[in-house]
């Protein structure tokens, strides 16, 4: 029988973020992943503290910022390569009211920090911008798709990763703890993104898929060394390629890229890119997302060593490490979590 602290299920954004919080803790724990679920792979990986539909703050941001950032550079210090990728984003301004709405929201407190008061002109030939660009600050990219994979290997290397479905009806509970099979833990963590549609632990909990499809074009004339928002976003991830998306479908529950979701986004992509270009990738995956924008994370009502992690939407790089370490504090110091991001806020 393997003893350990924690089983955590899914190695996704949110299971690699608690992780994390494991290892800073001295906690001992295995990881399940079946590779099921695509939503974290398949993401941009933007942190970006300012919604840009609407020149507002993303909730929490400076929280979520000040701890998902030192977070990924010790993954990075650990396991001695590069994730975290900073640079600025500029959104493309369609309008003089829009220039004068982003001055008068870069002059709010709470977006000072993340909105420059300059605008940017446009000096790209090949980017369509006659109103040039609002500048957010202290935004950036995580290479995801890189994160899982070398997070996976040093899971592999340290024996914590366990590459098969979890069996739901093989859990077994004790007075103070749970048996899976050969192993002995004290607490469950359930970080399956949209898999735990299929957990019958929490599957009433209104958790939507939104399925997100994102191309990969190589672009040799662009030249950009910044995220452009316009009506999608225009991502550089090196070697003239650039990540583009992404796309929001609330039916399609598959994770099979659609020919459909690949021409809306490169009709929106030529609205303002005037270069040619080749597309070289495409991808798709169903995001955990809730009606109230809110992670869901907390204890079982009925299990007291069963939890949830999960809900954490398109903006899983900034908030899987707070939610991450609200879920630890609750579990190992008693700490309540915030009415609006606990589960029993849906009971």
């Amino acid at each position: 029988m393997k003893n350990v602290d924690y089983i955590v299920i899914g190695c996704g954004l949110a299971g690699i973020a608690f992780c994390e919080v494991l290892k800073a803790n001295h906690k001992s724990f295995v990881v399940f992943d079946d590779n099921s679920q695509q939503s974290s792979k398949v993401a941009v990986g933007l942190y970006n503290p300012v919604v840009l539909k609407r020149f507002s703050a993303v909730w929490k941001a400076k929280e979520q910022l000040d701890i998902a950032l030192p977070n990924y550079k010790q993954i990075e210090a650990h396991l001695n390569t590069k994730i975290d990728f900073p640079h600025s984003i500029h959104r493309r301004l369609n309008s003089i009211e829009e220039q004068n709405k982003w001055f008068t929201a870069s002059d709010k407190p709470n977006l000072e920090p993340f909105m420059s008061a300059n605008l940017k002109k446009n000096t790209n030939k090949f980017i369509d911008a006659p109103f040039g660009f609002g500048e957010v600050l202290n935004a950036g990219r995580v290479d995801t798709d890189h994160l899982i994979s070398v997070y996976k290997d040093d899971l592999r290397q340290n024996d914590c990763l366990i590459e098969t479905s979890f069996q739901y009806d093989a859990l077994q509970f004790l007075d103070e703890n749970i048996i899976y099979k050969e192993i002995q833990s004290k607490h469950i963590i359930f970080a399956e993104g949209f898999g735990v549609k299929q957990n019958p632990f929490f599957q009433d909990i209104p958790l939507n898929g939104t399925k997100g499809e994102v191309l990969t074009i190589k672009a040799p004339n662009l030249k950009l060394d910044e995220a452009v928002k316009s009506s999608v976003f225009i991502i550089p991830i090196g070697k003239d390629l650039y990540r583009v998306g992404a796309t929001y479908e609330r039916t399609d529950k598959t994770n099979d890229p659609t020919k459909e979701a690949k021409e809306e986004l490169l009709q929106k992509l030529k609205t303002f890119i005037k270069c040619d270009f080749e597309v070289v990738d495409h991808r798709a995956g169903i995001r955990p997302t809730v009606k109230d924008r809110r992670p869901i994370i907390g204890r079982h009502s009925d299990y007291k060593n069963v939890y949830i992690l999960n809900g954490l939407g398109s903006r899983g790089v900034m908030i899987a490490p707070y939610v991450s370490q609200k879920l630890f504090s609750l579990i190992e110091n008693n700490q309540p979590i915030d009415k609006e991001i606990d589960v029993d806020r849906f009971t």
